[in-house]
């Protein structure tokens, strides 16, 4: 088959080329250098000349904060792209494997794991471009599965457990929030996940939204303490303290942890637990330096 990964150089489309080294699938990786996903022509022509079966979309405007300034762009990238993709592979009668995100529960107060037919409530411009996104993939009516995900991190680009181990191990005393719980999520789990279920040709069938995060919970606060102790970075002290201390345009998820049951029972996957994974991207990351 041949497979069209846009967003090639975030960190999830890294994952993916980690994922499918060994497939015996063709995969095309892409970033807006060689396809811009908002140009419909650009995606079509892409899509027919190569003829593309599946489309994992990595791409996404994903700054939270500076989403609330940039509107336009995020809802270009974030929902207008996405239905060209959708419309792109509808028309080679393929699939979109679409990734969304948790921040479409952003305004709904609630303790308990959230599952894919709960309402969706975001609170800020990121959120509410994903969800547009959803919606866009429903109303082109392509084939598709959608897995959200949350709290993503990887050994690529910026992100919370790369920034951490700097800050911990240079700063001596450091503030994360506590009254924030979620589910921090390795990027490489979710590609191998993909690609597995690509490989096992169980992506058909099996259309629809899934959740997918690591197991557990916890709040920014424990995952930032993990990290320090993973990685060995005693002398910096770290205190909780609430989200109102760090003022922001937007209103992020109290509680986003996602409910696994639909895609376990789909697909049969194990999911690893948050620390395991954690312990394994500090691990390549320590590596990579040495």
């Amino acid at each position: 088959m041949n497979i069209l990964v846009t967003g090639a150089n975030g960190q999830l489309g890294n994952c993916i080329r980690n994922a499918s080294k060994d497939s015996r699938d063709n995969y095309i990786f892409t970033d807006v250098a060689e396809l811009d996903i908002t140009n419909a022509e650009a995606v079509a022509r892409m899509v027919k000349d190569n003829d593309i079966d599946i489309i994992i979309n990595c791409a996404a405007y994903t700054n939270v904060d500076k989403a609330e300034d940039d509107a336009g762009f995020a809802e270009l990238l974030n929902a207008g792209a996405v239905r060209n993709l959708a419309e792109a592979i509808k028309s080679n009668d393929g699939t979109l494997i679409h990734v969304s995100t948790d921040y479409v529960f952003g305004g709904n107060a609630s303790n308990t794991p959230r599952g894919e037919d709960e309402p969706a409530n975001p609170t800020g411009v990121y959120g509410l471009t994903k969800l547009h996104g959803e919606q866009g993939i429903a109303a082109v009516g392509c084939k598709a599965l959608i897995f959200r995900t949350a709290w993503l991190y990887s050994e690529y680009g910026k992100n919370f457990v790369k920034t951490m181990l700097t800050l911990t191990s240079t700063k001596p005393q450091l503030k994360v929030v506590f009254d924030q719980a979620g589910t921090p999520t390795y990027a490489q789990d979710l590609a191998d996940t993909i690609v597995n279920i690509i490989n096992r040709g169980e992506y058909a069938g099996n259309e629809g939204i899934y959740h997918y995060s690591n197991e557990g919970v916890c709040s920014w606060f424990d995952f930032t303490k993990m990290i320090a102790g993973i990685a060995g970075n005693d002398l910096c002290d770290i205190q909780p303290c609430h989200s109102s201390e760090f003022p922001s345009k937007v209103i992020r998820p109290s509680y986003s942890v996602l409910d696994k049951t639909k895609f376990k029972e789909t697909f049969g996957l194990r999911v690893p637990y948050w620390t395991d994974s954690l312990k394994t991207c500090i691990n390549n990351l320590k590596a990579n330096e040495a």
